[in-house]
């Protein structure tokens, strides 16, 4: 059995630069020594892709590398269930995560690398009264416990004044570790939408140029936050930014959105009347517009129901009038949008529409202004499965309608965004059954109500997990006086996070209530971020004798069983979200994750007289389940009576194809 110490990688969260070098060593491995890296032979390999030039474009700042070294540093602490907070727990597969977003990226690398499809965020917009995480590049875990009020010597959160010298670059410090973090989230064909207003767009997109790459940036969304108003000196700001970013721009999903209802009623206002599409709605698109490009093949005459042939106005003309036959146009020539071949496989389908019109664009064989106009059938049923192309300005879903959703659950929050925008990026992004979306910038739980909504109205079963820091709210501050009466009137302990949680209970029973007839999640399960249950070794000359001493045992006073499997789940890089069973043995707790991945028993006392029947247990568990050879099993050093019981259970298990063993 191998018994694991705190300072081993099977109990540290990811270390990123670590993983880095291992990437970099398959890719080039002749560009490394006994020494590390040797950067002449790197340089040598990537060739004229090396920029050597100490002068390059790109956004700096004091503190950059600090943040960049940040975002590399592992995570001191661990996430810790909280069952009594949740809703559904034991089938729910969405994640709410309390606790410092940095802190908390680190710790979901080893689960989530690579898996989230979305992302979306809305962070402090930097404009003088927003609350900025006030990172410590020491020592972030101990920072996160101070400004939260979970030790006794407590910092303040702080607002972020143009009076402090260093209002751009403490936001940047703030958001640079953490894209970084996100970037490693994101699957292959993952995006990123983040809310931003004018105060900080330009520097936010170069950042983003930098994390993600400037070939990777898909568009910057206008979109109309609110109408009216009469703030400010010059302009009236009724509108703010979403940056959208590619993990790789060459495996993203091409946008798409649905047509929605009033273009519907507009443009597919028909139906067809016999035929294999019968009772099928369309609309019709003219098959020659001015705009279109001057292409070969695409000029040809096109008879008509009277006999006449008709084409788009021109200088070049076919040598011969007859159905199909082409000049190749030249500049300024009208021409079809198909080719003679695509147009005829149409209209053998019936899905080309003649009218007679005296406001005809085409000509006919002399030159003149035709009779008639031709149009293409656009099936409603195919461009609903199509989707169209989304543009980049949004000019509905302000503000306001939020205030009326949260009003209407009976939440107090100011500048939360509408359901309705959070639902059309996840639609647009096409997101798959049971892929992972995420927000680490929560709010009031926005993104969590929003994925309730899509996944009922469209029977998805999409995933999400949020995080959120557990700001305290004050009752002195007047824009969160109301939100404080809240959390007092409702007795719960009054931070930003519970207001999170109790919107997302009142939102899975509304959604619930709106459509009776689906059964989908709208439970989560709550974590919280802390310091590792496992107990670090960081003994001086004066504390060795008190560090030995703590060291009886390396768990921490106050931690649950539950907590160490969670800290275990999270290293051995295992989704928080899988199932959990539990059985007793001999009056001795296990568990078995996600089918039998991992066993735990962290029983404090295993008696020699339970050995048998515990091991028995856990050979047929694991038998039952098929789990195979890759199973890991857990215990607690301490534990065992003696010696002779830790053996005993090793050899019992090894014999049955249990060997990966480890104790605590």
């Amino acid at each position: 059995m191998n018994k694991l110490s705190p300072e081993m990688p099977e109990l540290q969260s990811m270390n990123i630069t670590a993983d880095n070098i291992t990437k970099l060593k398959s890719l080039f491995p002749e560009a490394f020594n006994e020494n590390g890296i040797d950067f002449d032979v790197l340089k040598q390999l990537l060739g004229e892709n090396v920029d050597e030039k100490e002068e390059r474009y790109g956004l700096n700042w004091h503190g950059k590398r600090q943040a960049r070294q940040l975002a590399l540093t592992p995570s001191r602490g661990t996430l810790r269930p909280c069952k009594d907070e949740s809703v559904d727990w034991d089938n729910t597969k969405n994640l709410m995560i309390e606790g410092d977003n940095l802190e908390v990226l680190k710790l979901l690398q080893k689960s989530y690398a690579g898996k989230v499809k979305l992302i979306y965020i809305d962070p402090p917009y930097n404009t003088g009264k927003d609350f900025v995480y006030p990172d410590n590049f020491q020592d972030n875990m101990k920072n996160y416990l101070e400004i939260t009020g979970q030790t006794e010597d407590g910092a303040r959160l702080s607002t972020n004044t143009e009076t402090s010298g260093r209002y751009h670059t403490d936001w940047l410090n703030m958001m640079y570790p953490r894209l970084k973090l996100a970037r490693n989230l994101l699957s292959e064909d993952g995006v990123i939408f983040i809310s931003i207003d004018d105060s900080e767009i330009e520097n936010l997109k170069i950042t983003c140029n930098d994390i993600f790459g400037e070939d990777n940036f898909i568009s910057s969304i206008s979109r109309l936050m609110k109408t009216g108003g009469a703030k400010g000196n010059f302009f009236t700001p009724n509108v703010e930014f979403i940056l959208v970013y590619a993990k790789n721009i060459n495996r993203a999903v091409h946008f798409r959105a649905k047509i929605g209802a009033e273009q519907i009623a507009t443009y597919y206002n028909k139906t067809q009347s016999g035929g294999i599409r019968d009772g099928e709605i369309y609309g019709e698109e003219r098959l020659y517009k001015a705009s279109l490009d001057a292409r070969a093949n695409q000029r040809y005459w096109i008879e008509c129901p009277d006999g006449s042939f008709v084409i788009p106005p021109g200088s070049t003309f076919p040598n011969r009038v007859k159905e199909g036959v082409q000049i190749t146009p030249e500049r300024g020539d009208g021409v079809w949008k198909w080719t003679y071949t695509r147009y005829k496989e149409e209209y053998n389908l019936g899905n080309i529409v003649f009218k007679e019109t005296t406001t005809s664009a085409l000509v006919d064989e002399e030159g003149k202004q035709a009779k008639y106009n031709i149009y293409n059938k656009l099936w409603l049923k195919d461009q609903q499965e199509k989707g169209m192309v989304p543009g980049n300005l949004i000019n509905k879903w302000e503000n306001r309608q939020s205030s009326k959703e949260l009003k209407e659950l009976g939440i107090p929050f100011d500048f939360a965004k509408p359901t309705n925008l959070l639902k059309y990026l996840i639609e647009i992004s096409r997101v798959k059954e049971n892929e992972i979306v995420m927000d680490f910038f929560a709010g009031s739980g926005s993104f969590g109500h929003s994925l309730y909504k899509y996944n009922a109205e469209n029977n998805t079963s999409l995933k999400y997990i949020l995080v959120q820091l557990p700001e305290k709210l004050s009752f002195d501050n007047q824009e969160q006086k109301q939100a404080y009466n809240f959390c007092v009137q409702e007795r719960l302990p009054k931070t930003i996070c519970e207001l999170t949680k109790e919107r997302l209970r009142r939102a899975g029973k509304k959604v619930r209530e709106d459509n009776p007839e689906w059964k989908g999640d709208v439970g989560f399960r709550v974590f919280k971020l802390d310091t590792s249950n496992i107990r670090p070794w960081e003994a001086t000359a004066e504390t060795l004798s008190e560090q030995i001493d703590a060291y009886v045992s390396p768990i921490l006073e106050g931690r649950s069983e539950e907590d160490l499997l969670t800290e275990l789940m999270l290293k051995r890089g295992i989704d928080l979200s899988v199932n959990i069973e539990i059985r007793q043995f001999d009056g001795l707790t296990v568990s078995c994750v996600d089918g039998g991945k991992l066993f735990t028993c962290f029983a404090k006392q295993i008696p020699a007289s339970s050995v048998e029947e515990l091991t028995k247990g856990i050979i047929d568990w694991h038998k039952s389940l098929k789990a195979g050879k890759d199973t890991v099993c857990y215990f607690l050093d301490d534990a065992f009576e003696n010696n002779i019981a830790k053996t005993n259970l090793c050899a019992i298990l090894e014999q049955h194809g249990l060997t990966n063993l480890h104790s605590l």
